[in-house]
Parts: C-alpha cells; sequence; structure tokens
C-alpha cells in the first residue's frame, strides 16, 4: 500500500469515528430531550388545580361537626343593603296599613327633586299632570291611572309610595331605579298635583290673595 493510500484510509477512519461521536452525542441529546418532556408531562398531570381543597355547596365537608360546607351565617347578621328598621321609609305602611304622613319633612327642594323624577319616570304613561294621559297613552297603550280622580285623591300617601315600590297592575316596580327618598318626594309631588286641579280659594295663602297670576318683577 502506498502512502497515499494510507492517508486516504486515515483521513477516512477520522471521518468514521467523527460521525460516530456526532450520532452518539445526538443520541444522547435525543434521550436527554425525551427526559425533560417526560419530566414535564408528569408535572403536567398533576390535579392541584383541579382537585382544590375547596368547600363546594350543599356538598359533605368532614371538616365541620355537622358534615356540612356552608356555613350559618353569625347571628344577628343582616344582608348587606337590608338593614331598613324605619318601616315607614322604607315599606310606606306602618303594622301593614298605608300611612297618611311624610317620614321627613315636604320642602321645596323635595317637591322639586319629586317633579323631576315623576317627569322622567311617571310621565310617560300618567301625564305631566297626572291624569293618565301620558304619551305612551296617546300611542296606544292602556289608559293609566289618574291621580285626580276620588279613589287616588282620598288615598293616603303611603300608597303611592308602595306602588311605586311594589308595582301594581301592568304598572311594573320601580324600586330599582327610584331610590326610597325619591319615591317619597315623588308622592310629594303627586300630592301637589292633585291640590293645584283641585285647589279652592282657601286653600290660597293670606299673603297671596290679590295678586295677580303670572305676574313677572
Amino acid at each position: 500500500m502506498n502512502s497515499k493510500a494510507l492517508s486516504i484510509d486515515i483521513r477516512a477512519a477520522r471521518v468514521s469515528k467523527r460521525f460516530q461521536l456526532t450520532a452518539r452525542s445526538r443520541s444522547r441529546l435525543c434521550c436527554g430531550g425525551l427526559a425533560v418532556l417526560g419530566l414535564l408531562a408528569l408535572v403536567g398531570c398533576r390535579q392541584d388545580m383541579h382537585n382544590q381543597p375547596k368547600f363546594i355547596p350543599l356538598r359533605e365537608a368532614t371538616f365541620y361537626h355537622d358534615l356540612r360546607s356552608e356555613r350559618p351565617p353569625v347571628p344577628g347578621t343582616i344582608a348587606r343593603g337590608h338593614l331598613r328598621i324605619d318601616e315607614v321609609f322604607y315599606t310606606g305602611k306602618e303594622n301593614g296599613q298605608p300611612v297618611d304622613f311624610f317620614p321627613f319633612p315636604v320642602t321645596k327642594e323635595v317637591l322639586k327633586r319629586g317633579e323631576e323624577r315623576f317627569n322622567i319616570y311617571c310621565s310617560p304613561c300618567h301625564g305631566r299632570l297626572g291624569n293618565g294621559e301620558g304619551m305612551i297613552v296617546q300611542r296606544g297603550l292602556r289608559r293609566a291611572a289618574n291621580f285626580h280622580s276620588e279613589a287616588l285623591r282620598a288615598a293616603p300617601v303611603g300608597h303611592f309610595f308602595d306602588v311605586m315600590t311594589n308595582g301594581f297592575g301592568v304598572m311594573p316596580s320601580y324600586a330599582y331605579r327610584i331610590h326610597p327618598r325619591d319615591r317619597w318626594a315623588v308622592a310629594a309631588y303627586i300630592r301637589a298635583l292633585q291640590l293645584s286641579q283641585h285647589a279652592g280659594p282657601a286653600d290660597v295663602p293670606a299673603s297671596e290673595v290679590g295678586k295677580p297670576t303670572g305676574a313677572t318683577k
């Protein structure tokens, strides 16, 4: 064998050995990668987020002696927003009967607030005068109550508060739209509307007698 052929064989042997080392390295790398993937798979199979140490409503819980997962409220607990010990203010009734008085003084500001709320929520059906001929009624809806009828003029003011709170007939409840104090303000304005359409000379204050109506300063 000449020197040239020997040189070629040596080079071939080196290439073969290098290739074997590279293949072995690749094999080790693949094995390492598979091992890492296996560990990740094992970690991913954990059920910590699925099987949480939590109480499910109405399911047995051995932690408590009565085996109930839901716990009874502390005696005297009142749900937020339900501390309504003033029966008249929140229901318009006393001992189950509508009251005929207001739970706070009716001032000019209260009447203005009542007029604003009335025009927003009540006038579309009852009309601005409270005669039951609002714009919606004029467009075909069932006629609303006329506040100037004898029955409603004689009704206690708590009746109007109760109707706004619980609804009446086809009228829905407005409790979620109108705050209790504003419901009383609306009831006060209804009384003012009734007076405006049925007032007599005796209802005019002495200081206003003789003054021209609609006078401007």
